[in-house]
């Protein structure tokens, strides 16, 4: 039997890759699984008596783009939180925001560019979902270093022009994922004027947007209405996994340009699933509330006063401006995981599994991703175990 040879140079995701790197090896302790960013924060009090009072509802099909109320919410919690007006024509609810961040691609990605091979840009290291979308596609995926040198973001605006005239999309992730960076205003400007220039669509990741150091994260739509920006250039994805805890929702949207929401939607109509209205139901109540997000937040806040004070004269620590991930300098990321694990059972992330090699080099291979989510004693202790691992 043939199998199509586009998904062929793609890697083992990052969680079989870490199996197989541990799972030969006994644990040097009780295990503590920092790898996966599966937020533990308690969920809001109202889901569960939300889903029984709807639970009939599962005998009926759900529409397709969301309910109006559940797009009302969305537009709400979008108008409080960076003051830009979405009309709900500009919005599709999503099954979280790796459906939305694949599908979009395969809508709007066109099959070529000026004659030539579309390019979808992406920081490196990324979430992995752009990377298949970009091949599903058959543009050529560019793989954009985003290192201590570039703040941690990438830098679009220092691509050669013959690059940026073949791009069609630019994925960016602010909050960053892993590295915790957070794009400025002045950062979105900058990529918005490229997008213009260039005639390229940005897909923003946002999805760790509610988790923030110091100030609550500037987001693309509130720079893009500033500007007067084409809608069409900004597609925006949100979800309820990191924001409320709710990453076994399935639920999140995409805002965007009115003819680009047209065309995903159209093609969700054929190829995707819509949520199920107990879910609907909940996830308007959840936009619709912030008093719970402002709970975990807290939570968070005194995390990162801990990991700053476990790793406080550690070369090369910064903690996060946002998300919840610390990017850990080490010498070699899959030796420190494997060491971590065999002498402490602490389980964290090799940053290669992130990453992809560019011109020779992993921006990811000197680093680990380990993960703030568990409860603060739990995470205080696997921290503290992997300072003396591996810095003592």
């Amino acid at each position: 039997m043939a199998f199509p040879e586009r998904f062929s140079n793609l890697p083992d995701y990052a969680f079989p890759r870490l199996r197989k790197l541990l799972d030969a090896h006994a644990p040097g302790g009780e295990t503590i699984s920092m790898t996966i960013g599966e937020p533990r924060h308690p969920m809001p009090d109202f889901v569960g008596p939300i889903l029984a009072a709807n639970i009939k509802d599962f005998a009926v099909y759900p529409p397709n783009d969301g309910t109006p109320e559940l797009l009302a919410a969305i537009a709400g919690w979008i108008k409080r939180r960076y003051g830009a007006q979405i009309a709900q024509d500009q919005l599709m609810v999503l099954n979280g925001t790796r459906e939305g961040l694949y599908n979009a691609c395969i809508a709007l990605c066109p099959e070529t560019k000026h004659g030539k091979q579309p390019i979808v840009l992406m920081p490196n290291p990324f979430y992995q979902v752009y990377a298949v979308a970009a091949v599903t596609c058959g543009a050529e995926p560019l793989y954009v270093p985003a290192t201590a040198a570039t703040g941690f973001l990438p830098d679009y605006a220092g691509l050669p022009v013959e690059i940026l005239d073949r791009v069609t999309i630019a994925y960016i992730c602010s909050p960053a994922n892993p590295q915790g960076a957070v794009a400025s205003a002045d950062y979105w400007a900058t990529l918005l004027a490229l997008a213009e220039k260039h005639d390229f669509t940005i897909f923003a990741d946002e999805c760790y947007s509610e988790i923030w150091r110091n100030t609550a994260p500037t987001g693309i739509l509130q720079v893009a209405q500033a500007k007067a920006a084409d809608p069409e250039r900004v597609f925006t994805f949100h979800s309820l996994s990191k924001r409320s805890n709710l990453p076994g929702l399935r639920s999140g949207f995409v805002a965007g340009g009115s003819k680009g929401i047209a065309q995903i939607r159209k093609l969700r109509s054929f190829a995707g699933a819509p949520l199920p209205l107990p879910i609907q139901k909940v996830s308007e109540a959840a936009w619709n509330d912030d008093d719970h997000v402002a709970a975990s937040l807290a939570l968070y806040h005194a995390k990162f006063d801990a990991a700053d004070a476990i790793f406080s004269g550690l070369q090369g620590f910064q903690c996060p401006e946002g998300g919840f991930f610390l990017w850990l300098p080490v010498e070699d990321g899959e030796q420190a995981a494997l060491k971590a694990w065999q002498q402490t059972g602490v389980r964290v992330l090799p940053g290669a599994y992130l990453s992809r090699d560019a011109n020779g080099e992993n921006p990811g291979k000197g680093y680990i991703r380990v993960a703030l989510v568990a409860p603060k004693e739990e995470m205080q202790r696997g921290l503290i175990q992997l300072r003396d691992c591996l810095y003592g």
